[in-house]
């Protein structure tokens, strides 16, 4: 697996091992950390390697033997993209092919990897479907979707089975709320614990298909074996949609105090609205969301209060 120290792929991590699947880890911890592994450090299923993707030969090693990879690692915030695109092409686009490449020298069975519902860019038309035409607005969408155009032919010209995840909003426990591009919800947690202004780019009206991180591992896991899913994409999304200001209104529930809203610029390459028409992942994958939004944000909460003990604070 790439990316394995990171928010996502740690939960996939736990989820194999508990399976009882031995796993192989490429992270450069360029986000990721141990901490995120120290659940599982000293199983003896758990092999880590500290490499690049950009490093052809080191992607060819972890992949020796193996045979299915997750790929989760990735550059993936729209704000860095926009500040670095280069950047994210290295990390993104070639990365990806490194990892589609490695698998189809060493004989991997199937490569699922994580897209983006950032490929569908800002088309007004809700909710996004595979069929509709990709447009995306930011450095980020182009590379997710220049990645799964990479799968298509990999699996059709070299026989490499792969299947593109484009996940809507992913948020749970282990996202890191201090990165300067980290996602919303880390960001107004943290401000909420603390008794601090949450920061609302735009009017706060825009909304996003929030997805709880088991959501994604297991979307994840059922695309590992799924008949029919090799060459295709699948949105991975519950199927509904929550706004800015929704989400600071059941933040107040859950903490129970009023919290003070800052508004700023809306953000570059950021679309207005997204919400995941998820029938193709039901139908071919058997997947159903089992965490809906308000039993993932409780979790989450709970999460950050026991990592940051500044909740028990008042505003």
């Amino acid at each position: 697996m790439t990316g394995g120290a990171g928010f996502i792929g740690s939960h996939l991590v736990d989820r194999l091992l508990a399976d009882g699947h031995p796993v192989r880890v490429l992270d450069n911890f360029s986000s990721g950390r141990l901490e995120n592994l120290a659940f599982a450090s000293t199983h003896a299923g758990l092999e880590v390697i500290r490499g690049d993707l950009r490093d052809l030969a080191c992607v060819e090693a972890a992949a020796a033997g193996v045979e299915v990879i997750f790929h989760q690692a990735a550059m993936r915030s729209v704000p860095q993209s926009v500040a670095d695109p280069l950047g994210t092409n290295a990390s993104n686009v070639t990365g990806t092919l490194h990892v589609f490449e490695a698998a189809r020298r060493h004989g991997v069975r199937r490569v699922v990897y994580a897209s983006s519902s950032s490929v569908y860019g800002d088309r007004p038309d809700l909710p996004k479907r595979e069929t509709q035409a990709p447009s995306p607005i930011s450095p980020y969408g182009v590379s997710k979707l220049a990645g799964e155009q990479y799968a298509v032919v990999w699996n059709r010209l070299y026989g490499v089975e792969t299947v593109g995840l484009r996940y809507f909003n992913v948020f749970g426990s282990r996202q890191d709320p201090a990165s300067e591009y980290s996602a919303v919800i880390p960001k107004f947690i943290l401000a909420a614990l603390a008794g601090q202004a949450v920061e609302i780019h735009g009017d706060g009206e825009q909304s996003r298909d929030f997805t709880e991180v088991d959501n994604v591992v297991e979307a994840n896991v059922l695309a590992a074996h799924a008949e029919g899913a090799a060459g295709e994409v699948f949105n991975v999304g519950c199927g509904g949609r929550v706004s800015l200001l929704d989400i600071v209104g059941k933040l107040e529930l859950l903490v129970g105090r009023r919290l003070r809203r800052r508004f700023t610029e809306a953000r570059a390459g950021d679309v207005r609205n997204s919400e995941a028409d998820i029938a193709k992942a039901r139908g071919v994958l058997g997947y159903v969301p089992k965490v809906e939004f308000d039993e993932g944000l409780r979790r989450t909460v709970e999460y950050f209060r026991g990592q940051h003990p500044v909740g028990s604070r008042t505003a």
